[in-house]
């Protein structure tokens, strides 16, 4: 099937709850955060979007809602891809975990969380991954001071 067919059937069925763009041919869905969970459902149980390849998250300070969450999913059947988009703000920066779906997830929201502070409820473990315990802010926001000293932590014997 080629991908503006995959595309097609995609934007379709998320008509009323998704805003569906292509972007550098790519299908990119806008979803609120609360359909996150169903929408990635959807997408890997009815179109074979099967590969979870990663999370991360993009910090526009000035903007309300502050973070916007980005997903990216790959069909090994179709092989195409989808983008996914939802806003959370900066009061409340969360969205559910996708770890039910996708294992893999795991990792990669712990990953988001270190640098940008998003909690994906229902994820047991939010422990740090790439920075240690006692870090404090999360580094690729904004308005992280780069000159921010960190404390110190004692050396282990």
């Amino acid at each position: 099937m080629p991908n503006s067919a995959v595309f097609e059937q995609v934007t379709a069925d998320f008509a009323t709850l998704a805003q569906a763009r292509t972007s550098f041919g790519i299908l990119e869905l806008a979803v609120p955060a609360a359909a996150l969970l169903a929408v990635a459902r959807k997408l890997k149980d009815a179109f074979g979007f099967d590969l979870f390849l990663d999370v991360t998250a993009v910090d526009w300070p000035k903007r309300t809602p502050r973070f916007t969450v980005v997903y990216h999913f790959y069909s090994t059947t179709h092989h195409v891809r989808v983008r996914v988009k939802t806003e959370v703000p900066e009061a409340d920066p969360a969205v559910d975990t996708l770890t039910g779906l996708f294992g893999s997830a795991g990792f990669m929201e712990r990953e988001c969380h270190d640098m940008y502070g998003i909690v994906f409820r229902g994820n047991a473990d939010l422990r740090p991954i790439l920075l240690y315990e006692g870090f404090e802010g999360h580094p690729l926001r904004k308005d992280y001071a780069k000159e921010h000293e960190q404390p110190l932590v004692p050396y282990r014997e």
